[in-house]
């Protein structure tokens, strides 16, 4: 099958079309045909080769979602699962191919009237925006930051956020037009990218930033008396390392900071979410923005317009 392979780490050219051996199921494993393939901020990060520590080599499939249909089952599996169209979470890595294997755990059938496209825009980003709100302990009525909202999880957190009648929700993003769109999605300010604009609050009670980056200190300082900053992307490269200096500096503030991972949510409880919200996709109370369809072998150009700052929504790559 063909597959996208990271074969030198950098800029988006050491990103090449492979022909590798399709997968087999492992017990306890699908296989699926792509249909459509997820292209995330994350996936940009390990192919530049900033996220440190976990051990990624060259020759890596990336990508971490996709949707198509099964088509064999590994043992230990329902055989009704073959032929069956879903959502499915391969691990880091492996989503940039033909086919993909998941575990069964990590895999949610769609349902009537949602595309392929709009599964792998939702699939991951929803859940992680509606379990970040949580980890902050945001509440209705609470004003919110959305930091990098352009990005399908920051999209998510606003329509997310105005469901829950926040008031104000401010973005952060790098052009009228784009602001625009995100105040149809619900936003009630719009920031530039350093957090300054018109109307714009001193301080919020709750800040979600998927940027990360050296400027992240900076939005600390933009919490209110006990306010919560969440992290749950480093799109931009890691903090600083004085970044809890920040902290301890407005200790009587009683500000906090926290990451935030999917990994660490129990798998029945954010397959759950992850049904509600394709239902409510289906039923148009959420939007899917995709910013463009490209083919696989694209894969390059879609890293080249993540990388430009051109991206708003998801881009998604089908076979």
């Amino acid at each position: 099958m063909r597959a996208i392979s990271i074969q030198r780490f950098g800029d988006p050219r050491g990103l090449a079309v492979v022909d590798v051996p399709s997968p087999v199921p492992a017990p306890g494993q699908l296989l699926v045909a792509t249909e459509a393939i997820g292209v995330g901020g994350v996936d940009a990060v390990i192919r530049r080769g900033t996220l440190g520590g976990y051990g990624f080599r060259a020759g890596i499939i990336p990508g971490s979602e996709v949707a198509g249909h099964v088509t064999a089952v590994g043992d230990g599996v329902d055989p009704a699962w073959t032929g069956r169209r879903v959502w499915a979470f391969t691990g880091v890595g492996g989503a940039y191919a033909e086919q993909a294997v998941a575990r069964v755990e990590d895999v949610t059938a769609l349902p009537e009237g949602l595309s392929p496209t709009d599964a792998v825009t939702l699939g991951s980003s929803g859940p992680v925006a509606h379990f970040a709100l949580a980890h902050a302990h945001f509440t209705e009525g609470e004003s919110l930051l959305v930091r990098g909202a352009a990005g399908s999880i920051g999209i998510m957190a606003v329509q997310l956020a105005a469901a829950g009648a926040a008031a104000p929700i401010a973005v952060t993003t790098s052009s009228p037009v784009r602001g625009d769109r995100l105040r149809a999605l619900g936003a009630t300010r719009v920031l530039d990218r350093a957090g300054e604009g018109p109307g714009s609050p001193a301080e919020f009670d709750v800040i979600l930033d998927i940027v990360g980056g050296p400027d992240l200190p900076s939005f600390v300082d933009r919490l209110a008396d006990n306010g919560r900053l969440v992290s749950v992307g480093v799109v931009a490269g890691f903090p600083p390392d004085d970044l809890g200096a920040k902290l301890i500096t407005s200790f009587r503030r009683s500000r906090s900071f926290a990451t935030f991972s999917l990994d660490t949510v129990p798998e029945p409880t954010r397959n759950s979410v992850r049904e509600a919200q394709f239902a409510a996709a289906v039923r148009g109370d959420l939007v899917s923005v995709v910013h463009e369809t490209l083919p696989l072998v694209e894969a390059a150009e879609a890293h080249r317009k993540m990388d430009a700052g051109e991206v708003f929504g998801r881009i998604v790559l089908t076979p």
